[in-house]
């Protein structure tokens, strides 16, 4: 898949301008009214409203610039975290509006815009919580959601006011002439038709509520903030054609560990013992345990680094770093005799040479 700045043929820096007038240029060069039946110019015509639809987005595009396409969080079919973006024509028609002012179809090409307005049901959102082991080895999870879907037996009729086209014209005076352009009927929301006769216990939108179980793929490495698309799992409008699922994902709270990017943060509590002489303790890491060595003398509030011990990066096949402080444990209860063992060990031990230092603030 190519680099949406390339496809655009814009810098990495570029506007929102800039990138808004590269796409309206590829676009009329493009589209499939001056290019018929040419599936070359119909692919390029795609592939430029998918890196403008997610390079004019502020939020997508900062994912994009951090992530590359996996971080956009768009796909097709049981839901894709890196599987590029799939519109399809109705979807890449509706940025027009945003581009040209309106459908410039009627005044540009002829008038044969018939449909392309019409829009799918609207999006549903939900939040994900997942525990940090998970988010480190990737996981498949099922998610239980509410949306809404047509009702059988229900009847309709034409939109009164679009009658039936679904969308209404509109013609301007400008420098160039009158200039003729189209829009989603305000009426029917681009339908062009309205709910007639309905079975009881349905809405007057001609929609009951859905109880639904979805089953997510989610790769590995995703962090907070991070979301993916299931295409055709949100709710449907009156032509049955259904909005998406969009899954946000959040990172549950760890008894033990506090995620830093790519790498994991620990606290470990040593017996003084072991930090005079050193050894190996047992460490809590994301796929289980494994063995620290801690080597002799060290000092309370050192930090040692577990390499690939951390999560693995989108994109990537390396892993950050499990980076553990140690803290030396002093007991504030002893026996009579565990003192005297202290006693006697102070002043067998080195004096401190220099004990002041000054506090960094």
């Amino acid at each position: 898949m190519r680099d949406y700045y390339e496809v655009l043929s814009v810098s990495g820096d570029a506007s929102t301008d800039t990138i808004k007038k590269a796409y309206r240029k590829l676009a009329l060069k493009y589209h499939p009214d001056k290019n018929p039946n040419d599936k070359e110019a119909e692919r390029k015509f795609k592939e430029a409203a998918e890196a403008y639809s997610i390079l004019s987005d502020r939020q997508k595009r900062s994912q994009y610039d951090q992530f590359g396409h996996a971080g956009v969080g768009m796909g097709g079919g049981t839901g894709g975290f890196g599987g590029g973006v799939h519109m399809n024509m109705d979807d890449i028609f509706s940025q027009f509006g945003d581009i040209f002012g309106g459908s410039p179809f009627e005044s540009f090409f002829g008038g044969n815009s018939s449909g392309r307005s019409q829009r799918k049901g609207t999006d549903i959102q939900i939040k994900l919580p997942l525990d940090l082991e998970d988010i480190s080895a990737g996981i498949e999870k099922k998610v239980k959601i509410k949306r809404s879907v047509l009702a059988a037996d229900v009847t309709f009729k034409d939109c009164h006011t679009c009658k039936g086209a679904g969308q209404v014209s509109q013609v301007t005076q400008t420098i160039l002439g009158h200039m003729r352009s189209t829009s989603a009927c305000p009426a029917c929301q681009g339908t062009g038709k309205m709910v007639g006769n309905r079975p009881s216990g349905v809405g007057p939108d001609g929609m009951i509520r859905k109880n639904e179980t979805i089953k997510l793929k989610i790769p590995a490495g995703i962090e907070a903030g991070n979301y993916m698309t299931v295409s055709g799992q949100g709710n449907e409008d009156i032509n049955g054609r259904s909005g998406d699922l969009i899954v946000v994902f959040d990172e549950k709270s760890h008894e033990y560990f506090i995620r830093d990017g790519v790498n994991v943060l620990l606290e470990a509590t040593i017996q003084y013992p072991v930090a005079v002489l050193g050894g190996k303790i047992d460490i809590p890491t994301l796929d289980g345990h494994a063995q620290l060595k801690i080597p002799s003398g060290i000092q309370s509030g050192q930090v040692l680094r577990m390499r690939r011990k951390g999560f693995p990066r989108l994109r990537s096949k390396s892993r950050g770093d499990q980076l553990v402080r140690i803290m030396v444990h002093t007991p504030v209860s002893l026996s009579r005799k565990d003192k005297k063992i202290i006693e006697e060990l102070k002043d067998k031990l080195p004096s401190i040479k220099n004990p002041f230092s000054k506090i960094e603030l």
